[in-house]
């Protein structure tokens, strides 16, 4: 685990803890020391913590010309126990929220494992977005992972999407590429 590193090939376009909008601003971090687990597995030190004991993430992109960011997950999503939605919701999405930032890209390749619970933060966040036409969607989740999340009935708020090699994309034209996908759906 602490062999993956959150996706780096952007870093010349942004770093979240340079932008003053991000929840990560001024964040300092380390390459060598190991502080954050996930199953007892020290994870790489450039994740982020958000208030999951479980589920890290990445702000790999925040456009507020575009009204996009794109996030990478790595853990387990435990809605159940952990209520990570409502963290995620809370701590991330609402400061991005303020800022004008309505559609969203989690690249969720490296959740493991999904634990549903309550869906008003999944609906809170959803209306939030679409009242201004914006979307959610999530790249790339495990199949397994995927199928608990169909069956508590989240992808009616989070669209999930494959898109095979995503990395070899410049930012915006992953995002346009999507935002392309979700209105030929939409018509």
């Amino acid at each position: 685990m602490h062999d993956i590193e959150p996706f780096y090939n952007w870093r010349h376009i942004y770093v979240s803890e340079e932008d003053q909008g991000s929840p990560f601003y001024g964040r300092v971090y380390s390459e060598f020391e190991f502080t954050h687990t996930i199953y007892n597995y020290y994870i790489h030190p450039q994740w982020d913590e958000f208030g999951s004991r479980t589920l890290y993430l990445k702000v790999l992109i925040a456009d507020y010309d575009e009204h996009y960011a794109i996030i990478e997950l790595i853990g387990e999503w435990n809605d159940a126990i952990e209520n990570d939605i409502m963290n995620l919701k809370r701590e991330v999405i609402d400061k991005f929220l303020a800022n004008d930032i309505i559609k969203y890209i989690l690249i969720g390749e490296n959740v493991l494992n999904f634990h549903s619970g309550d869906k008003d933060y999944y609906e809170e966040w959803f209306e939030e977005v679409t009242d201004d036409d914006g979307w959610i969607v999530c790249l790339n989740m495990p199949e397994q992972t995927q199928y608990d999340f169909r069956k508590a009935h989240l992808n009616r708020y989070i669209e999930l999407m494959e898109i095979d090699n995503w990395r070899i994309y410049k930012p915006f034209h992953l995002f346009k590429l999507i935002d392309e996908r979700i209105s030929s759906r939409l018509k």
